[in-house]
C-alpha cells in the first residue's frame, strides 16, 4: 500500500472554456473535487507540482491529502485530462473517500521470477492478457500492484485470477469466469517449424507406397504402365508367350520354300 501524499490546491469561482484558459494561463490546472455529502468544489493546483505526481506513473491510483483554504481532504485522482498534442495536464477530477469507504479501482500486474520459468528459458515468450486488473477493495488498502508468480511456468502453460492471492479485502470485479492473465507461448520460429514438419507429412500421406527395393525412375509416377513393377496392361500378352505380337521394329521371318 503507497502511504498518502499531500497536494496544496486554490479555489476558483470562474468556469466554462473561457475561465479555465486563463487559468492555464497563470501556469495552474484546473479541477474539481466531488462525492461524498458535500458539493462539488472548483479548485486549481499548479502544474509543475502535478506533473511531478503524475510522472511517478502511480498517480491515480494513490491517495492523496487535498488541503485548499487551510482545510485538508482525503481524495483519489479519478480523471486526469490531457493535451492530445503536448501531453500536458489539462483538467483533473478528485473523488472524496470518507472512512471506511470502498473503491473500484485497476490495479497494474506486475510479473515476476522470470528467470524461474522453464519455459521462457527455452525461448517461449510471455503473452499478457491482463495489464491491469479491476478491483474493488478499501480506500486505505489500495495494493500497488498484483504479483504474479511464474516460477515452474513452461511453455502453454497459464496464470488465471483463481490461481493469484490477491490483498486481503481485494476482490476482482469479473465473477463467476476464471480470466486468463498470461500465458507462456512458443516463439515464431518454433511455431513456424511446426507448420511445415505437418505440412510435409500431409503431402507425404498423399502419395501411393513403393515396394521395398523399388526405385522409381526419375519423373515416373508408381504404378503407371511402363514404371518398373507395373502390371502389364489389360489384355496384352506377355512377352515371348504364344500369339505374342512382334516386337516393335522387329523384321517378319519369311517361309522356308521346300
Amino acid at each position: 500500500m503507497r502511504e498518502t501524499q499531500e497536494l496544496r490546491a486554490e479555489p476558483r469561482s470562474g468556469t466554462g472554456k473561457g475561465a479555465a484558459f486563463q487559468i492555464r494561463q497563470k501556469g495552474l490546472v484546473p479541477g474539481v473535487i466531488y462525492g461524498g455529502k458535500e458539493e462539488p468544489q472548483n479548485i486549481s493546483v499548479d502544474y509543475r507540482t502535478l506533473e511531478r505526481h503524475v510522472e511517478t506513473g502511480t498517480f491515480l491510483t494513490t491517495l492523496l491529502m487535498l488541503e485548499v483554504d487551510g482545510k485538508k481532504t482525503r481524495v483519489l485522482p479519478r480523471a486526469l485530462q490531457v493535451d492530445p498534442v503536448s501531453d500536458r495536464p489539462v483538467h483533473i477530477d478528485f473523488m472524496r473517500l470518507s472512512e471506511g469507504a470502498k473503491i473500484r479501482i485497476a490495479i497494474p500486474v506486475h510479473f515476476r521470477n522470470q528467470g524461474e520459468s522453464p519455459g521462457l528459458k527455452r525461448g517461449g515468450v510471455l503473452n499478457i492478457v491482463q495489464h491491469e486488473i479491476d478491483v474493488i477493495c478499501p480506500a486505505d488498502n489500495i495494493p500497488d500492484t498484483i504479483e504474479v508468480d511464474l516460477t515452474g511456468l513452461d511453455i502453454h502453460d497459464s496464470i488465471h485470477i483463481s490461481s493469484v492471492t490477491l490483498p486481503e479485502g481485494v476482490k476482482s470485479i469479473i465473477r463467476g469466469r476464471d480470466f486468463t492473465i498470461c500465458s507462456i507461448v512458443a516463439p515464431t520460429s518454433v511455431i513456424e517449424e511446426q507448420k511445415a514438419a505437418a505440412a510435409a507429412a500431409a503431402a507425404a500421406a498423399l502419395l501411393p507406397p513403393v515396394e521395398e527395393g523399388e526405385v522409381p525412375e526419375e519423373g515416373a509416377v508408381p504404378g503407371a504402365p511402363g514404371a518398373p513393377g507395373a502390371a502389364p496392361a489389360a489384355g496384352a500378352a506377355a512377352p515371348g508367350a504364344p500369339g505374342a505380337a512382334p516386337a516393335a521394329g522387329a523384321a517378319a521371318k519369311a517361309p522356308e520354300k521346300k
